[in-house]
């Protein structure tokens, strides 16, 4: 039973359709935005629809979400707690409406105070948790983790630990499940490269947490080293993992495994193409499905590619949808005005393309009717018109003015003929007022 986390974007139902299109048997989704705490409520007619669709494909008692790595059960503080409770009792509830069995999550991270606080912080949080949603069929699923820093989940005894505390806050052992990450477990220190030290792996998990209670399984190879710390996954085959012989690799012990066999094996591996345009979730199903019968992984994708001939075109339309904004019109002038305020782009966007003098004319323009940048805006219509009427009228002062500003500097041509214009401005308007 393999499957892969896929996008929701446009619809939830489109994880569906793309699952049963790569050959997949089951899928794992978030049901809202990840990176933010809000969400719109579920879409009643989506849910209906969803439903439908699960029943069709018979997926009811083997789909996964993945909570949101917001969420910190573990934290110190209140309200960050506070919020992940909530946030989580959100996760909940989507899971339970579109009857997702399984709802994988991160312990939290201890990080401020110690371990065994932060292990206290997650069992009183699902007091609450299982207190809101009683009755609910979703299965809460403690994943590991590769163990950096303050995160809690390397070892497999604190799982153990954690949901031990969790059944004593809420008497609820079957909603309190593991999900192992293969890449998580190899990069704290569980050796998978080999088939022999993976299942010495399996057996320390089942003595410690007891298998039966694993619910799912995430798939994916390590670009670290065993016990680097370092949670990167890597394609199967193409890390630490799998290279250079994948038959011989923990994941032959992993997907063979009887207790494993019949539940959810998630890739969350990148989602991309190989260089020969072929999608790498159909690889990596495939590479694991070879591990389970001994046939060979690239005829296996070679039958696919003859039996969807669709799938290189719907790799390129998925990657045109971004491009069209990007070649549109309004994007072009964008950095053409960062210098201008926010208020010029609205008010003179025709101006200011042709040229920047014109731009600066338009600033003058409005000004000129306050204070003192009025003569700037007569200085190209009045200033013939103060040439030809107070000529014989300049023994004033402003006259005295204007016999100095041309003897000043001649590099400075642009502030004498403001003066100017301003001289004659003010001459035009007494003749005009004796008049």
């Amino acid at each position: 039973m393999f499957g892969s986390h896929l996008s929701i974007a446009g619809s939830m139902l489109t994880a569906l359709d793309e699952a049963q299109r790569l050959c997949f048997d089951t899928v794992q989704v978030f049901t809202k935005n990840q990176q933010q705490w809000a969400a719109k409520p579920l879409d009643p007619a989506m849910v209906s629809d969803w439903n439908a669709r699960v029943a069709t494909l018979g997926w009811g008692d083997r789909m996964v979400s993945h909570a949101s790595y917001l969420i910190n059960l573990a934290t110190h503080q209140d309200e960050l707690w506070r919020k992940s409770i909530d946030l989580m009792t959100d996760e909940i509830e989507r899971c339970e409406a579109l009857g997702i069995r399984y709802l994988v999550h991160h312990p939290g991270s201890f990080v401020g105070h110690t371990l065994d606080a932060g292990l206290a912080r997650i069992a009183g949080a699902y007091r609450e948790l299982f207190g809101r949603t009683r009755g609910y069929q979703t299965v809460s699923c403690l994943e590991d983790t590769a163990g950096g820093g303050s995160t809690i989940g390397g070892p497999f005894e604190d799982l153990a630990r954690l949901r031990s505390m969790i059944i004593d806050k809420t008497g609820e052992p079957p909603r309190i499940g593991y999900c192992l990450d293969s890449c998580h477990m190899h990069a704290f220190g569980h050796d998978l490269s080999t088939r022999d030290t993976a299942e010495k792996a399996l057996d320390h998990f089942h003595a410690t947490c007891g298998i039966e209670n694993l619910r799912v399984v995430h798939l994916n190879d390590s670009k670290g080293a065993v016990g680097s710390k370092l949670d990167r996954h890597a394609h199967i085959g193409e890390g630490t993992i799998g290279a250079p012989d994948l038959a011989a690799s923990g994941f032959a012990a992993i997907v063979n495994h009887p207790a494993i066999v019949k539940i959810p094996k998630i890739l969350e591996t990148p989602k991309e193409d190989r260089a020969d345009g072929v999608r790498w979730d159909i690889v990596n199903r495939a590479r694991l499905v070879s591990l389970q019968t001994d046939a060979d992984p690239e005829t296996m994708v070679g039958e696919w590619l003859a039996t969807h001939p669709a799938s290189p075109p719907a790799a390129k339309t998925i990657k045109s949808r971004p491009s069209k904004p990007s070649a549109s019109k309004p994007a072009s002038p964008v950095p053409k005005q960062p210098a201008n305020s926010a208020k010029s782009e609205l008010e003179a966007k025709p101006p200011i393309k042709p040229g920047a003098k014109p731009a600066t004319k338009a600033k003058a323009a409005k000004p000129a009717k306050r204070t003192k940048p009025a003569p700037a805006r007569t200085s190209t219509t009045p200033a013939r018109k103060s040439s030809a009427r107070p000529s014989a009228k300049a023994p004033t002062n402003p006259a005295l003015k204007s016999a100095r500003s041309p003897s000043q500097s001649s590099s400075k041509s642009v502030k004498s003929s403001r003066a100017s214009g301003a001289r004659k401005i003010d001459s035009s308007r007494r003749p005009s007022r004796r008049a």
